[in-house]
């Protein structure tokens, strides 16, 4: 078994995405594979699986959820649905890696816009990914 984060979840299409703990590339994860409540499943919590190769990949198996504390999805979303980030009085915030900026624009696609393809959202994480690095709010490569 390999520990991970869950790091995207798309609840209307039921799949994501988990980090595994030792690095690599993320592994694909379906609803039906989690053995847990379904609004647990959400970015951030800590699961346990077993890696498969699928028909386009690595797959996540036997999913079972390690982070008990991980509250619930709301049915309900709150207005702005998005994190207003941790900075000071001062203006300053966290300047985010290359990857969590990538993270977070997709979860904010996911959430916002469900119907996406995978194509057009690929191409927007890429485009905003541009304008944050020449704007400094992602760590240059």
């Amino acid at each position: 078994m390999v520990t991970g984060k869950i790091i995207r979840f798309d609840e209307f299409r039921g799949y994501g995405f988990v980090a595994p703990d030792t690095g690599g590339e993320d592994v694909f994860m379906h609803v039906n594979d989690v053995d847990a409540d379904k609004r647990l499943i959400v970015p951030g919590a800590l699961v346990e699986f077993l890696v498969e190769e699928g028909d386009r990949g690595l797959k996540a198996s036997q999913v079972r959820l390690l982070d008990r504390a991980a509250a619930p999805r709301s049915v309900s979303p709150q207005p702005g649905g998005y994190a207003t980030g941790s900075g000071g009085e001062d203006g300053d915030c966290d300047v985010l890696s290359a990857k969590e900026f990538l993270d977070e624009v997709t979860e904010a696609l996911l959430g916002s816009a469900p119907g996406m393809t995978a194509e057009h959202i690929l191409q927007t994480r890429q485009r905003l990914l541009r304008l944050a690095t020449h704007h400094g709010w992602v760590e240059s490569p």
